[in-house]
């Protein structure tokens, strides 16, 4: 079900078809505002709004931020009549649609917090959705669940015995009385955001009006954001850079914004593309890598590039949210030069919802920029006796940028200690834009922040002249016979393997029956041949033996098998835990 289409309960315009523009006379404002209600009705004062989109990226609905302020300031009276009161959570389906951000901004108007959740499409099945909702809502505790129609059935059942569950439709479709709005201060938590972490032990983080606005700022100034530009996005709404980086903050910056549903970015990426050639202004779109990947990989040599899109004018081709690969950047620009891409729009970037969004931005135009590190230092084997007779390999790590503004990075050793640049360590973070804590959850609260403010992010990096590479998340990683392993890079290898895209290989350390740890590989394999499986088994052993030196278990398991995260990243912990347990079944060797 798209939100953008029969929405009752919200207000309807006659001008639905024509997207709201880009230009209109209001004064920028850099998300200088005490809180995001203040945002909001800033921006509703001129014409500029959401527009969604269907599959094939053509407009379906037109939403201005003035309409967006008015059903939500009228959606908050009705949260205050239900008895919904400051601080109280209200948890919403993060559906790409007017019906969340109407939903979204009336919890903001009622002073609750709003709790976005995923939509089903990470998932494998109604059982496990259910479940996870179910999981997230006893985290968050919230007085009530808002769903969209469609999903109603699901989300009904995952709150049964924890809150009241409505279809947001037939909820706000209900009149209240006229009431007195509560005033929010700068200080107050804004809304609750599950982190791409665990599904089984959810984490919310509990962002504040202040620095949330504080990373939106600093976030456009990177990004020299302003009149003229104009937002295109498919990333999911319940994660942090859907939500707060194309969302919110576009909202907070006075920017319409062009919408294509995550499901329907799924089913045809390359709408994203079309959607971004029709805009003739600068365009700001942001992706993980594989959303590049994937548009790179679904061109044909019967497609005409030059003549189906025009990419001219993109002016910011963000990347975040995972690993960035070289490799794939480039391919992008070889595919999609042709239509007036330009390698230095791309904007590599490194953040995490514990710090709002971003923590740094490369500077703008000078696209990726790549470090050379040898691969004994990122294995630790630095020291020894070095073998002349094998060529020296190299990783190239990608500059992610410099913080934005009011933030400060430090990169420490197991032991707390500073490190100097060029040396791996952990990722610590403090300043504007640092979560306020876990709600509810003083223990792991404790676990990533200190009493001074500084964030443990658990990825590792290093700094060089102030800019940050990262080479991995430290529990990830994987350390046999004191030698670190990222297991990105044995991934990464498989992947480039012929019929393999990002997400079919989970990579991790196990212990073998002999008592030694060992590499392990898990692979989504589409072939039924035996003879076809036996010869992948053998070719990705060869792969990665080339890789780490080491022989690796290879199992072959069923197509979407592995397991993902709320942003529909791939959980390695999980697929390492159910692949143990006996959850995930690999394929016969001898089949």
């Amino acid at each position: 079900m798209q939100g953008a289409k029969g929405d009752r309960g919200l207000n309807t315009s006659p001008t639905a078809k024509a997207p709201t523009p880009t230009f209109d006379s209001l004064a920028y404002r850099r998300a200088d505002f005490g809180t995001l209600g203040e945002a909001l009705d800033y921006a509703a004062l001129g014409k500029k709004g959401m527009n969604f989109h269907d599959a094939r990226a053509d407009l379906t609905r037109a939403y201005p931020y003035a309409e967006l302020a008015a059903d939500a300031r009228r959606q908050a009276l009705r949260l205050l009549a239900d008895g919904i009161q400051p601080g109280d959570r209200v948890a919403l389906i993060a559906e790409t649609g007017a019906g969340f951000a109407a939903a979204f901004f009336a919890a903001i108007y009622a002073g609750a917090y709003p709790v976005p959740l995923p939509l089903p499409t990470s998932f494998g099945g109604r059982e496990a959705y259910v479940e996870q909702i179910a999981t997230q809502l006893r985290s968050c505790d919230p007085k009530l669940v808002l769903s969209p129609e469609g999903l109603f059935p699901m989300v009904e059942q995952a709150a049964a015995g924890l809150c009241q569950a409505h279809d947001w439709n037939v909820y706000f479709a209900e009149a209240a009385p006229a009431a007195a709005l509560p005033e929010a201060k700068r200080t107050d938590i804004a809304y609750l955001q599950y982190s791409s972490g665990s599904t089984r032990f959810p984490h919310g983080v509990a962002v504040t009006h202040e620095a949330l606005l504080a990373n939106l700022a600093g976030h456009a100034h990177c990004m020299e954001a302003g009149d003229g530009d104009r937002v295109v996005s498919w990333l999911p709404w319940y994660h942090d850079m859907g939500l707060v980086g194309c969302m919110l903050a576009p909202l907070a910056n006075q920017i319409s914004v062009d919408y294509l549903a995550t499901e329907d970015f799924a089913r045809r990426p390359l709408s994203w593309l079309t959607l971004i050639s029709r805009n003739p202004h600068n365009t700001l779109s942001y992706s993980p890598t594989f959303g590049y990947d994937i548009c790179a990989r679904r061109i044909s040599p019967s497609i005409n590039v030059a003549e189906r899109f025009d990419l001219a004018r993109w002016r910011v081709a963000g990347n975040g949210a995972d690993m960035i690969r070289p490799e794939v950047m480039q391919a992008f620009v070889d595919v999609f030069a042709a239509a007036g891409f330009k390698a230095s729009a791309f904007l590599p970037s490194y953040g995490l919802a514990e710090a709002t969004l971003a923590v740094t931005i490369m500077p703008l135009g000078q696209g990726i920029v790549s470090d050379l590190i040898d691969e004994r230092t990122l294995s630790g084997s630095t020291g020894g006796r070095i073998d002349a007779r094998r060529p020296t390999r190299y990783r190239a790590i990608v500059n992610c940028g410099k913080a934005v503004p009011g933030l400060t990075i430090e990169i420490r050793d197991e032991a707390g200690a500073l490190l100097p640049d060029r040396k791996i360590g952990r990722i610590f973070v403090r300043g504007l834009g640092v979560m306020a804590g876990y709600f509810r959850d003083e223990e792991a609260t404790a676990a990533a922040l200190s009493p001074d403010g500084w964030l443990d992010t658990g990825d590792m990096g290093y700094l060089s002249a102030g800019s940050i590479f990262i080479v991995g998340r430290a529990k990830d990683m994987i350390i046999i016979n004191g030698k670190n392993h990222w297991p990105q890079d044995i991934e990464w290898a498989i992947e480039q393997l012929p019929g393999f895209k990002a997400g079919d290989i989970a990579a991790f350390a196990i212990t073998t029956p002999s008592g030694e740890e060992a590499p392990a590989v898990l692979v989504q394999c589409r072939t039924s041949c035996a003879d076809e499986r036996s010869s992948l088994r053998e070719a990705i052993r060869t792969k990665v033996r080339a890789i780490t030196g080491m022989t690796c278990v290879v199992e072959l398991v069923p197509p979407r098998t592995l397991p993902k995260t709320s942003s529909g990243k791939l959980s390695r912990s999980k697929a390492r835990s159910q692949y143990l347990s006996g959850e995930i079944q690999p394929f016969d060797v001898a089949a």
